[in-house]
């Protein structure tokens, strides 16, 4: 187990990764028109960094082996702090393109690092309310940047402030390594094996374990980014109050990781992942019916749903594939995770496009089922293995 004030350094680290991932959004309308870039420039910027977070996610057991949690968690919001500071003085698109790749590169190491840590040394509550504090840096990132819009001062200010943030948490994360200095997370880290992605796949249910985690940031990204266009173009809802209820997914995910904390001290990590499940089905259901009033409950259900799904899956992780596995599993799982994020919502715009956006609970529950099956099938090879 870990101290108090380490357990305090663990979710500041999240907060920080939570405050880059909301903040392009925020600023996007604003930062187009002062560098003259295309509208859709905001896509490609998204894509090189989650591209760069992947290749950063994949190495991440590498570079835990060789610097520790606690060093490659402080360089990397070092990293994410230059980039963000950068990006504030950049006077042309081009250098905003440059500047993502160390972003991501800092964001996903921090990501598959504190997880597997917490996996490892934390009780399961402790994810949870891990990853509510990321939800938290979301929330935080668009009142910084409306707060100096609103003030009359430019975007650049909002990326300074933000950056800041990230630089303070750095200072304070180099200043705070002995904390995470315990010898037996020390050894843990050295024992750890560095493992291939071939090998990794090559485990029992990890392809099911991975292709679910892929199929929940499907759901997860696509609900973030097009829940506000289905309020409008496909329940009638005026683009206004459309955009601030699209905030329903936001606020369920949040709080809801929040109160699985609490839960997870009853139930078991698989337990919850299937009640996660179960009310995303039900939030797909509820989105078929018509009416408003049961709309917004059907996106705010789907938030709650999706809160448990994502750190109690990793939580188990060591447990499916091995505590020496589960910093290169770790790794692995979040590219994947990345992977649906990165093209799922492009493609569901696309589908939409076409067939029209009222087909976002259909996608939802399709993906939804898929991933029941995935986890069902993974957890009925683990069983059989842990069973020899």
């Amino acid at each position: 187990m870990v101290s108090t004030m380490l357990l305090v350094i663990i979710y500041l680290s999240f907060i920080s990764l939570g405050l880059p991932d909301s903040l392009l959004g925020s600023a996007w309308p604003t930062m187009v028109s002062e560098l003259n870039a295309p509208l859709w420039g905001a896509g490609i910027l998204q894509m090189t960094t989650s591209l760069c977070t992947i290749i950063s996610s994949l190495n991440s057991a590498r570079l835990i082996r060789r610097f520790g949690t606690g060093r490659l968690t402080a360089m990397s919001c070092l990293l994410t702090a230059m980039a963000l500071m950068g990006m504030s003085f950049a006077p042309h698109y081009a250098f905003l393109l440059l500047l993502c790749i160390p972003l991501g590169l800092g964001a996903g190491a921090v990501d598959a690092a504190i997880n597997n840590y917490v996996a490892l040394h934390c009780e399961p509550r402790h994810m949870n309310w891990l990853h509510c504090f990321w939800g938290v840096g979301t929330i935080i990132s668009p009142m910084v940047m409306s707060a100096v819009l609103a003030a009359g001062m430019r975007w650049t200010v909002g990326y300074r402030g933000v950056s800041a943030m990230q630089l303070a948490l750095s200072v304070v994360l180099f200043s705070t390594l002995k904390l995470w200095q315990d010898a037996s997370a020390q050894d843990g880290e050295r024992e750890a094996k560095v493992l291939t992605v071939r090998q990794v796949l090559s485990l029992p249910g990890a392809k099911q374990g991975l292709l679910n985690f892929t199929c929940y940031c499907a759901v997860e990204s696509t609900f973030m980014l097009w829940s506000a266009t289905y309020l409008v173009m496909a329940r009638g809802m005026d683009a206004a109050r459309a955009a601030s209820m699209g905030g329903l997914f936001f606020i369920g995910i949040t709080a809801g990781r929040g109160v699985s904390g609490f839960i997870a001290m009853k139930l078991k990590p698989r337990q919850m992942v299937r009640l996660g499940q179960t009310l995303m089905a039900a939030a797909g259901v509820l989105l078929l019916v018509p009416g408003t009033a049961v709309t917004l409950a059907g996106i705010l259900l789907m938030g709650l749903g999706c809160a448990p799904v994502y750190p109690n899956i990793v939580q188990d992780t060591p447990r499916n594939y091995g505590a020496e596995n589960s910093q290169a599993v770790i790794g692995v799982q979040m590219a994947f995770a990345y992977i649906g994020s990165l093209f799922m919502p492009t493609i569901f715009g696309w589908i939409a496009s076409i067939l029209g956006y009222g087909i976002l609970p259909v996608f939802a529950l399709v993906f939804t089922a898929v991933m029941i099956a995935l986890f069902n099938s993974q957890q009925r090879i683990v069983d059989a293995r842990n069973a020899k």
